[in-house]
């Protein structure tokens, strides 16, 4: 049996077990398992491949980050910090300050590449909605929908920086490309997941006195995390040039957040908090994110040894299928494999550019570019892999198809866009 139907039909199994009340994390590491033997791997090389993956140091920096990320989310809900950061939106918004608030936190938590990023954001989005009528599945659709508008384009993302170096066009076109995704992305966004419940969503326009110090040390963790990204990796490199990419944006991340914590422990300190620090930790809801990201980090090695993705890349390559299907449906697959920008950016994107270079091809690079980043993160936004679309679940408390139930329409537009820019660009000559 070819890769890909192999891959999918273990992706369905997985999901359908979860809904007999195994664990998804889990679930997830028994498809890992399973994606291994199918591939051709021995027992005994199923288990060394889990083992490996373990003991190594890649699941234990994301435990780690996704531990201090949480940790980061019991600071800014206490009342004294929630509420003024909050209060700056609504100030800025007037009586549209809560759609501001929701459309806004998640987006200014999305400027920050990291991983289950959304975890940062989630609190906020609970505490604009509050106690009203809306439903845990719309609050998840929307914190994790507008926390991902600029990854098509922010080129701090590694998955940008990937397709960046791998089509020869100028800087100023791949902008030209790319933005305009997230112009439909954040369109989209509010026209069919916040303009609904506009009416729910409107206060009364009142003067909001704000605190800029008291917001301004709520936020303070955060601006240390933003600094560290930037400035850690240069310092790891030089301290050990031999590191991985991965393990050096993981390491610069939890070294940002340490930092960020030992903030936290000194505002928490003055304030008489003691004993607080990782209290959230003990909480069901926190070991059952930590359990996810562990499951989503094994059945990603066990896919990456498996070497099914690789396989799958050349059997859609060596197809009859058509061009444009290929660079559609190739990043399409690998985003919902994967669940990461690196993924589909890294396993399709460099046979796809191959693909199309000569001039019979009939793409250009923008047109190249625009389809298959387009269908490669919208298959990546609805990957039941994506570590923000997991803890979005965990944290608000709903299930996967419900969120993606919610985004649905939003994927639609974007998608929209893609396949209108390739058409528009292929008959530029671009």
């Amino acid at each position: 049996m070819p890769a890909v139907p192999k891959i999918l039909i273990v992706f369905i199994v997985t999901l359908a077990i979860t809904r007999v009340k195994i664990p998804l994390g889990l679930a997830l590491i028994l498809g890992g398992l399973a994606l291994a033997l199918w591939a051709g791997k021995s027992v005994a090389e199923t288990f060394a491949i889990l083992t490996s993956g373990i003991v190594g140091v890649e699941m234990w920096l994301m435990l780690a980050i996704t531990a201090l990320v949480l940790e980061f989310g019991r600071f800014i809900t206490e009342p004294e910090n929630s509420k003024e950061i909050l209060k700056i939106f609504h100030r800025v918004g007037g009586n549209r300050g809560k759609i501001l608030s929701l459309m806004g936190a998640p987006a200014l938590v999305g400027l920050i590449p990291m991983p289950a990023g959304a975890l940062f954001s989630a609190p906020l989005v609970k505490e604009t909605v509050g106690d009203g009528d809306l439903s845990d599945d719309w609050q998840a659709g929307i914190n994790y929908w507008f926390r991902h508008i600029w990854e098509y384009w922010w080129p701090l993302y590694p998955g940008v920086i990937i397709a960046m170096s791998l089509f020869t066009m100028e800087t100023w076109r791949f902008f030209a490309v790319q933005i305009p995704f997230t112009l439909f992305a954040a369109i989209s966004g509010y026209f069919f997941l916040i303009r609904p419940h506009a009416k729910h969503l409107s206060v009364k326009k009142d003067i909001v006195t704000t605190s800029l110090r008291q917001a301004g040390l709520a936020l303070l963790p955060l601006f240390i995390v933003v600094v560290g990204v930037l400035v850690i990796p240069s310092l790891l490199q030089m301290i050990s040039p031999d590191i991985t990419r991965q393990n050096k944006k993981m390491l610069s991340m939890l070294l940002g957040l340490l930092l960020g914590l030992i903030v936290i422990i000194r505002l928490d300190h003055k304030r008489g908090r003691k004993g607080v620090v990782f209290s959230s930790l003990r909480e069901k809801k926190s070991l059952g994110i930590l359990m996810t990201i562990a499951g989503v980090m094994l059945f990603k090695h066990c896919l990456e040894y498996s070497g099914l993705i690789v396989t799958a890349s050349q059997e859609m390559g060596g197809s009859n299928l058509g061009l444009v299907c290929i660079v559609a449906g190739l990043p399409l697959l690998a985003g919902l494999i994967t669940g990461v920008a690196m993924g589909f950016t890294g396993a399709s994107l460099p046979l796809i550019v191959g693909l199309t270079a000569g001039p019979e091809s009939g793409m250009g690079p923008a047109a190249t570019l625009v389809l298959a980043y387009g269908c490669g993160y919208m298959g990546m936004m609805l990957s039941p892999v994506h570590l923000c679309l997991l803890v979005s679940k965990d944290y608000f408390e709903t299930s996967l198809l419900q969120i993606i139930r919610r985004i649905l329409p939003c994927v639609i537009a974007v998608l929209l866009y893609a396949v209108g820019g390739h058409i528009i660009f292929r008959l530029l000559g671009w």
